[in-house]
C-alpha cells in the first residue's frame, strides 16, 4: 500500500495536504510544525476517534486533543493506491461526532468501495488491528518502546502455531485465572462464599436454640410482673387522684388571689384618675423638685429687697450730696465749663494799655494841630482849632474808658469770689471737680440700684412662671388648687397612689404568673380506694421499672420470635446446608482442575515462545547490528516484550534501562522493524510511520539508520517526521 496524498483540518492542520512518493519520505518541520498532527491524522483515518474516551490528569482524549484551532469541522481526505486500485478515504463530522462520517471510493470512478467501512478499513488495508499497527508500523513521537497487547501477542502466536489469530496466551490465562478468582477469590469467590455459607448454616441453628430459650425464659417472667405492675398502677391512680384534688385547691386559690389583686388595681388606678390622668412619675418628681425651689427663690427674693433698699438708700445719699446750688439741674461737665469760666474771670487782669496809648496819641496830635494853625501852616485856623478840640476829646476820652475798664474787672472777680465762697479763682475750680465727684457716685448709686431692681424683678417673674407652671401641671388631675401648698399636696398625693399602683401591679403580675403556672385542672379521678405502700415519687418509680422490664421482656420475647422466624424452617436450613456441602465439594474439583489447565497453558506457552523468539530476535539483532554498526548484534524480547540488547562478543544481555536513550530507541526500533516484517502481511506492506524517531540518534547512527531505511522503503513506503536538517541533508548527499 502507497499514500499518495493527504488532506487535513485536525488539530494545528488548517486546510494543510502533503504529498508523498514511494520508499523513504523525510517530511522535515519545525516544532509545532504538525509532524505529530500528521502521523495521528493518518492513524485516525485508518482507525478512527475512540469517542468513549475522556480528558484525565495529565492526559487529552483524542478527541479533545485534535480539535481543530480553527474552530471549524474536523475532516480529512487521504488518497492511496492498494493492489493496484487507486482509493480515496475522507472522514468528517457526523452530528456532533467528530470523524463520525466515513467514505471510501475509487478514486478514478468515484464508485464507493462497498467492502470498506469506518469500523474495518484500518484493519482490511493495513493488515492488522490498530493495538498491532500501534506497536509495529508506527512509532509515534517518544513512543519507541513497544510493550505486550492481546491482539499483538495473538498474532505473534498464530505465527508459530497454526496461523489462528481469534486468541491469546494472555487472554486464556486471564480467563483461567478469572475462572479461579471465580472460584476461590478471598471475598467474592464461589468456594470462600460456600464455606461462608455453611458456617453461617451452623452459627444459625444455635442462634434457633438461644432464641427459643430466651422466648421462653421471658414469657415466664412477664407472667410475675403483670400482677405487681396492676397493684402499683392501682396505688399509682390513688396517687394521681389526691394530687389532683390539691392541684384544683391551689389553683383556686391562684384564682381569687389574681382577682383580689385585679380589683386592688382597679380601685388604686380609680384613685389616681378620680378627676384625671396625672403625669408620670419622673415629671411629678420634677416637679416636687421646682416646688423645693421656690422655697430658696423665696429667700432669694428677700436677699434681693433687702438690697434694692440699701441701694436705693445709697442713692438717695449720693444724689442729695450731688447737689449745689451753683450748679442747678447741671451735668458735671456743664458744672465743670460754667466754673472754668468764672475762675477765669475772677483771674482776668484787665488790659487797659491800648486805651491809655490811644488817649496819649491824641492829645499829641491835639496840640500839633493847634501848633499848626498858629503858625499858619494850614489854610484857616479855625481848621486847627477844630483838629485840636476833636482830638483832645478823643484822648480824654480814651482815658476815662481805661479807668472804668480796670473799675469793673475788679468789681465782677470780687462777685465771683463771694459766689463761690472762694478765696481765689482756684477755689472755684476745686468746688466744681468736687460737684463732678458727687455726681459719679450718685450715678453708680442710680446703676446699683438698677441691677438690685432688674435682680429682683427677674426673682419675682420665676417666682410667678414657676406657681403658673406648677398650677397648669396639677390642674388636670388636681383642679380645685390654688396655691403652692395644694400643688406639693396634689403631688404627694399623686406620687404615693403611683406607689401604691406600681406595688399592687406587681402583685398583679405575681399573681398572674402563679395562675398561668398552675393550668385549668381536669376533672378530679376518683380515687381506687387503694392504699398506696411508698410514697408516689417510689410509687412512680417502681412502676417505671416495672413497665421498663416489661417492655425489655416484650422487646426480648419479639426479638426472639422475630429471630425465629426469620431464622426459617429449621429441616429447609438442613436440606440447604446438605446442598451446599454438595456444591461445595463440586466447585473444589473444578478449582483443582483449573489449576492443572494453568499449568499445562504455561507450559504450551514457553514451548510457543522458544519456537517463535528465536526468529524474532534473530530479525531484531540483525536490524539492531545495522542501526549500531555492528556494535550490538544480538536482542532477547521477554514474555512481557521487554528487549534486551547484547554487544558482539558481550557476555550477558543488557537491559534498555541500563543503555543511553539514543542506543535503547535504536534497540526497540529494531523490533520494531522485526515485528514489521513477521507479524503484518508482507503482499501489500502497509506504510511505515516514525515520528521523530531518530531524534535521540547521534550523526553517525543517524546515516546508519536512514541507509537502513531507505533499504526498507524498497518493500514499503516509509514516512520519517523529524525537526532536524540533517536526515534532509543526508538524503541530498547520497
Amino acid at each position: 500500500m502507497k499514500i499518495i496524498r493527504m488532506k487535513a483540518t485536525f488539530g494545528g492542520l488548517d486546510h494543510r495536504e502533503l504529498e508523498l512518493k514511494e520508499g523513504l519520505n523525510i517530511i522535515e518541520a519545525p516544532n509545532e510544525g504538525g509532524k505529530s498532527t500528521w502521523s495521528a491524522f493518518l492513524r485516525a483515518m485508518f482507525y478512527g476517534i475512540n469517542t468513549k474516551e475522556r480528558d484525565k490528569q495529565g492526559y487529552i482524549a483524542e478527541k479533545n486533543r485534535y480539535q481543530p484551532w480553527n474552530g471549524g469541522a474536523m475532516e480529512g481526505v487521504v488518497e492511496l493506491e492498494w493492489k493496484g486500485e487507486g482509493i480515496t478515504l475522507r472522514r468528517g463530522p457526523k452530528g456532533n461526532t467528530p470523524f463520525g462520517k466515513f467514505e471510501a471510493v475509487y478514486t478514478d470512478t468515484g464508485e464507493p468501495v462497498g467492502f470498506l467501512t469506518a469500523d474495518n478499513v484500518g484493519e482490511t488495508l493495513i493488515g492488522a488491528p490498530r493495538e498491532v499497527f500501534e506497536r509495529s508500523a508506527f512509532v509515534g513521537q517518544g513512543g519507541a518502546a513497544i510493550d505486550g497487547a492481546p491482539a499483538l501477542e495473538a498474532r505473534i502466536a498464530a505465527l508459530a502455531s497454526s496461523g489462528e489469530e481469534d486468541v491469546s496466551y494472555s487472554q486464556v490465562e486471564r480467563r483461567l485465572r478469572d475462572w479461579l478468582n471465580r472460584r476461590k477469590h478471598n471475598k467474592t469467590g464461589l468456594i470462600p462464599k460456600l464455606e461462608e455459607e455453611l458456617a453461617g448454616n451452623d452459627e444459625i441453628a444455635g442462634r434457633q436454640a438461644k432464641a427459643f430459650r430466651l422466648a421462653q425464659e421471658a414469657r415466664r417472667e412477664m407472667d410475675k410482673l403483670q400482677t405487681e405492675h396492676k397493684r402499683l398502677q392501682a396505688e399509682r391512680d390513688a396517687h394521681l387522684a389526691r394530687a389532683m384534688a390539691a392541684r384544683r385547691r391551689r389553683w383556686e386559690e391562684a384564682q381569687s388571689a389574681l382577682e383580689a389583686a385585679r380589683e386592688q388595681v382597679d380601685a388604686m388606678e380609680g384613685e389616681l384618675n378620680r378627676y384625671g390622668t396625672p403625669p408620670d412619675k419622673a415629671t411629678l418628681q420634677k416637679a416636687q423638685g421646682e416646688l423645693n425651689q421656690l422655697n430658696a427663690l423665696h429667700t432669694s427674693r428677700k436677699q434681693a429687697e433687702e438690697r434694692l433698699e440699701q441701694a436705693k438708700a445709697q442713692e438717695g445719699e449720693a444724689t442729695a450730696a450731688a447737689v449745689d446750688p451753683l450748679f442747678p439741674d447741671m451735668t458735671p461737665d456743664q458744672a465743670w465749663e460754667q466754673a472754668s469760666e468764672d475762675a477765669q474771670a475772677a483771674g482776668e487782669v484787665p488790659r487797659c494799655g491800648g486805651l491809655y496809648a490811644g488817649g496819649a496819641v491824641a492829645l499829641v496830635l491835639a496840640a500839633g494841630s493847634l501848633v499848626l494853625a498858629v503858625a499858619g501852616v494850614l489854610p484857616a485856623l479855625w481848621m486847627g482849632g477844630a483838629a485840636c478840640g476833636v482830638l483832645a476829646v478823643a484822648g480824654v476820652g480814651l482815658f476815662v474808658s481805661a479807668a472804668l475798664r480796670k473799675k469793673r474787672a475788679g468789681a465782677l472777680a470780687a462777685e465771683l469770689l463771694e459766689r463761690y465762697e472762694a478765696e481765689d479763682p482756684q477755689a472755684i475750680l476745686t468746688r466744681a471737680s468736687a460737684y463732678r465727684e458727687a455726681c459719679v457716685v450718685a450715678g453708680q448709686a442710680a446703676k446699683q440700684r438698677e441691677e438690685a431692681q432688674q435682680a429682683l424683678d427677674a426673682l419675682l417673674a420665676q417666682d410667678e412662671q414657676t406657681r403658673k407652671a406648677l398650677l397648669e401641671l396639677v390642674h388636670p388631675f388636681a383642679p380645685t388648687v390654688k396655691d403652692t401648698f395644694g400643688v406639693s399636696a396634689a403631688i404627694s398625693r399623686a406620687l404615693q397612689l403611683e406607689e401604691k399602683l406600681a406595688t399592687a401591679r406587681v402583685k398583679l403580675e405575681g399573681a398572674e404568673q402563679l395562675a398561668a403556672s398552675l393550668p385549668r385542672p381536669e376533672p378530679v379521678a376518683a380515687d381506687p380506694g387503694v392504699e398506696p405502700r411508698f410514697d408516689p415519687a417510689e410509687t412512680a418509680a417502681r412502676l417505671n421499672a416495672a413497665e421498663g422490664e416489661l417492655s425489655r421482656l416484650r422487646s426480648g420475647l419479639a426479638m426472639a420470635q422475630g429471630e425465629l422466624n426469620t431464622l426459617g424452617d429449621p429441616a429447609e436450613r438442613e436440606l440447604r446446608r446438605e446442598e451446599a456441602r454438595e456444591e461445595l465439594e463440586a466447585r473444589q474439583t473444578e478449582y483443582a482442575a483449573l489449576e492443572t489447565a494453568l499449568k499445562a497453558l504455561d507450559a504450551a506457552h514457553a514451548g510457543l515462545q522458544a519456537r517463535f523468539s528465536p526468529a524474532l530476535n534473530h530479525l531484531a539483532g540483525d536490524y539492531l547490528a545495522k542501526l549500531t554498526g555492528g556494535k550490538y548484534d544480538k536482542v532477547s524480547l521477554t514474555r512481557q516484550f521487554e528487549a534486551l540488547a547484547e554487544e558482539a562478543g558481550g557476555l550477558q544481555p543488557r537491559r534498555a534501562l541500563a543503555l543511553s536513550q539514543g542506543t535503547a530507541d535504536q534497540l526497540y526500533l529494531a523490533v520494531r522493524l522485526a515485528a514489521c516484517k513477521l507479524v503484518l502481511p508482507q503482499e501489500e506492506p502497509c506504510p511505515l510511520v516514525l515520528d521523530d524517531a531518530l531524534a535521540n540518534f547521534d550523526d553517525s547512527r543517524m546515516a546508519l539508520a536512514l541507509a537502513c531505511l531507505e533499504e526498507l522503503g524498497e518493500e514499503r513506503q516509509i514516512l520519517l517526521f523529524t525537526c532536524h536538517s540533517r536526515e534532509r541533508a543526508w538524503q541530498e548527499g547520497r
